[in-house]
């Protein structure tokens, strides 16, 4: 993940800040790039007629930006398909009334479409009238039918690749269509005749999509129609209808409907498991699962009370104005939202806190010994901000909800997330759970583990083991927050809805089993030699140099991809108008983070030595997730990118570990 700190969760739940960034399209190193508005003829928001490439046909679209470099305008149509159109490929929507309606009146019910339609047109069954408004040159199929019962029928069709058509055919095609619109209209007595353009390929276009810059909003299969609001014409009292939207069905993530259900029971009673586990004294996964205490032994006001507090605190500190203004990537609208970047000016705050509560004589060994009440109350919180996350989708607005938590599901919903960026005023209520209470109460719990290791085992310093723990695992948060505009460029903030997914994720997932190793030093220490200690370090530190080189190159090139420093990188360019990566770290594998981040959770276990499996759980759980989440990318790009993906995976043959997988 770039530079920030993504939390690490999940079937594909929480991954390291490193291994999210890499998801998907950012698993090859895409990038988009900025859009500026200077004035132009046409200004964003307004409703025009944009040419479909490779074709003569005339859409609806809204104007999402210009870009003065390139001279290309970015439009979306009504199926939420994104495309860069030159200025003499757009039209004004003033000019398409008047012939839409006289085409309207000339055109039979009967009427069938040209083959040489656009591999974006919807097809339909429809009145005459209401198929002539909404594309002038569109060939519209429909079945006699009542006026006033006619039903639009609409199933998208998106072909990146178009077919080549020679003119003669075409001109052909169209012969036999005049005719048989003359004999129809002298059937119906029709007095006025309509000359209507040849559909002629424009053969620049289908040589060269590329200066269109096709692109889907989130995944092709996974988009969700645009929602348009309608703007009054000013050169017409009407205005032209538009094509209804159709939602595409999205596929579901984490086993689908039923997964949800799963997951909802499966990862609190997880988290339970491995606690009281780590209590005992033959920690080992292979005993029976220990007798649940009693209900009163899960629920402490005191520690409910910490909880809150700790919150409240970092809340505090996230909305004070110090720190960058960082900008996000653009949204479905085209809009940028604004975070406030200061998570490294909380940590250090936040350990400033810490000391002085220490120097007071606060024990924080209280921590490990309410562990348990302190997870169950992380728990609930996390439960009520699902449930009032959810309750507050139901009135977002539609281009504010996530292509994969709009399902329609109740549950899915829950579990996944409705609502893509939920925000009180300019509190972003993902950004912050994301980097900051269990981030960053990560590490305050494996403090606290290290004084409850001195207090238990009478040392006057902490073990090597569980130094070693501490700093590792403290180097990687700050390193994350120190680098946390990174995260503006990864999957949960992009594409993930906030649900309970992510809310749990967050707070109850990455502080209460990340701290594993540092809880099971406390009753089962480990003696490291020197050169075992110098050893560990060593692997740590290749991890992380890996980990950050391949990170920086993809956010580096991702953010600006003219960079001059940025010149020895190759790519290989793709229809949907990014590039993907293929030098560098990236060109030895095909998620190089991901490898950096494995090396770094091994240095992570080895400290608590071999006698039990349960401080080796996070390595054996990071190993399958980065498995699983390569699958996943793997099938999405091969779809996403085509040809191009399979050329880049011919170029750069391994996946994660070089001449192994």
């Amino acid at each position: 993940m770039g530079n920030s700190h993504q939390s690490r969760f999940s079937p594909d739940f929480h991954i390291p800040y490193g291994t999210r960034q890499a998801s998907q399209e950012s698993s090859a190193g895409t990038y988009f790039g900025s859009v500026r508005m200077p004035s132009v003829k046409y200004q964003r928001g307004e409703l025009v007629m944009g040419r479909w490439p490779g074709s003569s046909l005339y859409y609806e679209v809204k104007v999402l930006g210009f870009d003065t470099k390139s001279q290309l305008y970015t439009v979306i149509y009504k199926d939420g398909t994104q495309l860069e159109l030159k200025e003499q490929d757009i039209k004004s929507t003033a000019g398409f009334q008047a012939r839409s309606r006289s085409r309207s009146r000339s055109r039979s019910p009967g009427r069938r479409r040209s083959r040489s339609r656009s591999p974006a047109r919807t097809t339909r069954r429809s009145s005459s009238r209401t198929a002539a408004a909404v594309a002038t040159a569109a060939i519209t199929e429909s079945a006699p039918s009542s006026r006033k019962d006619t039903k639009l029928k609409d199933s998208l069709e998106v072909v990146l690749t178009p077919l080549q058509q020679t003119k003669a055919a075409e001109n052909n095609s169209n012969n036999k269509l005049e005719k048989k619109e003359e004999k129809q209209k002298e059937e119906n007595n029709t007095a006025n005749k309509v000359n209507e353009p040849k559909a002629t390929v424009d053969a620049e276009s289908v040589m060269n999509l590329g200066r269109y810059n096709l692109r889907r909003r989130k995944d092709d299969g996974d988009a969700k129609p645009a929602e348009t609001k309608e703007e009054q014409l000013e050169e017409k009292d009407a205005k032209p209808p538009a094509a209804p939207a159709v939602s595409p069905s999205t596929p579901l993530d984490f086993g689908g409907k039923i997964g949800a259900y799963f997951w909802l029971l499966f990862l609190p009673a997880w988290v339970l498991f491995v606690i009281l586990q780590v209590n005992l004294d033959d920690p080992s996964l292979v005993n029976f699962p220990p007798p649940l205490p009693p209900l009163e032994d899960f629920l402490d006001a005191q520690a409910l009370g910490f909880v809150v507090l700790w919150i409240l605190f970092q809340a505090l500190l996230y909305i004070l104005p110090v720190g960058k203004l960082s900008e996000g990537m653009p949204l479905r609208s085209g809009e940028r939202l604004k975070y406030r970047t200061n998570g490294f000016f909380a940590v250090v705050v936040s350990s400033l806190a810490v000391a002085a509560a220490v120097y007071q004589g606060v024990d924080l060994t209280y921590i490990h010994s309410r562990f348990l009440q302190l997870a169950t109350a992380t728990f609930l919180i996390s439960i009520l901000l699902s449930i009032y996350l959810y309750v507050r989708s139901r009135y977002a607005a539609p281009e504010q909800l996530a292509l994969g938590g709009n399902s329609g599901n109740v549950v899915y919903d829950f579990f996944k997330g409705h609502e893509l960026n939920p925000r009180i005023k300019d509190f972003d209520l993902k950004f912050f759970c994301e980097m900051r209470p269990g981030l960053i109460g990560w590490c305050l719990i494996n403090f606290a583990m290290a004084l409850a290791e001195m207090k238990k085992q009478n040392l006057e310093a902490p073990s090597y083991s569980m130094i070693l723990v501490n700093l590792f695992q403290l180097f990687y948060v700050v390193d994350g927050l120190w680098n946390e505009e990174a995260i503006l460029t990864t999957m949960d903030l992009m594409h993930d809805g906030f649900g309970f997914m992510l809310a749990f994720g967050d707070l109850v997932w990455v502080p209460f089993t990340y701290t594993l190793q540092a809880y099971y030093l406390v009753s089962h220490p480990n003696p490291l030699s020197l050169p075992v200690l110098a050893a560990i370090v060593t692997l740590k530190l290749i991890g992380f140099y890996i980990f950050r080189k391949s990170n920086s190159e993809k956010n580096n090139f991702r953010r600006n991809p003219s960079d001059p420093k940025l010149s020895y990188l190759k790519t290989i360019p793709t229809a949907t108008g990014k590039s993907l990566l293929v030098s560098g770290w990236w060109g030895v594998v095909r998620h190089p983070n991901y490898l950096g981040d494995l090396l770094m959770a091994l240095a992570w276990s080895l400290p608590c030595g071999f006698n039990h499996l349960l401080p080796w759980y996070y390595m054996i759980y990071f190993i399958i997730l980065l498995v699983h989440r390569d699958s996943r990318d793997m099938s999405e790009c091969r779809r996403k990118y085509g040809s191009a993906w399979d050329e880049y995976c011919r170029t750069v043959r391994y996946r994660i570990i070089p001449r192994v997988y």
